[in-house]
């Protein structure tokens, strides 16, 4: 599924007041938007202004995960999930749905802490039964241990919100040559630097010519210091 961040929180927030909150349940949207930003039993800590939540709701509308659900005479709007009529019915893995849709992935662990709110689990091994149904099902994913991590990681597979940007591929430069060291004659001035642009090929002749003259003007100013 493609639902965005905004998606997946308001309805882990609609999972959780319907059950440590029913007398609350349904709720407005300003109950909502508190339930979405409230700092604690959240990761991340959000905060969603009322136009965000208000297209997360109609989003999820029409896709049936959602519907406004107010009663006779009731002046204000209030929402109500809908994934106990299109994902699940097991109160257990609505349970597990929540608490990674609210808090990202974690070990079964933490899972069996924090869902204790929603549906308490015997035991761990009650949690890797409910997590194998909904991996089934394609709606969670075990993940790689952390380094020093004992436990798998689980995540829900509602959004790809949260995976990684692939890392790019590091590019090759080779190391530049150090330039050699430039030696100066004694009361000489430093030589100019050469030219970039390479010369046009020259004749062989020519070019064994030009060197013997250098090499005798080398000769001849090397005489005269010597001289000196």
């Amino acid at each position: 599924m493609d639902l965005t961040a905004a998606e997946v929180r308001v309805l882990g927030c609609l999972i959780e007041k319907q059950r440590t909150t029913p007398d609350t349940y349904p709720l407005t949207l300003n109950a909502l938007r508190a339930a979405c930003n409230q700092s604690t039993n959240r990761d991340p800590v959000v905060a969603y202004d009322e136009t965000t939540i208000r297209e997360a709701v109609t989003r999820l509308h029409r896709r049936r995960f959602a519907r406004l659900s107010s009663g006779a005479g009731s002046r204000t709007s209030k929402y109500r999930h809908l994934l106990d009529e299109t994902l699940t019915r097991a109160p257990d893995e609505l349970a597990v749905l929540c608490v990674l849709m609210l808090r990202g992935a974690q070990t079964p662990g933490e899972l069996k802490a924090r869902c204790d709110r929603l549906h308490p689990f015997a035991d761990l091994a009650a949690v890797h039964t409910t997590l194998e149904r909904l991996i089934e099902r394609d709606l969670v994913e075990q993940l790689p241990r952390r380094p020093g991590q004992k436990e798998e990681r689980y995540a829900h597979r509602l959004s790809d919100d949260d995976a990684p940007e692939p890392a790019a591929a590091p590019v090759y430069a080779p190391p530049a040559a150090a330039p050699g060291p430039v030696v100066r004659a004694p009361g000489r001035p430093m030589p100019a630097a050469p030219e970039v642009a390479a010369a046009p090929e020259l004749p062989l002749a020519e070019r064994v010519a030009r060197l013997e003259a250098e090499v005798t003007q080398l000769r001849a100013e090397l005489r005269a210091l010597r001289g000196r």
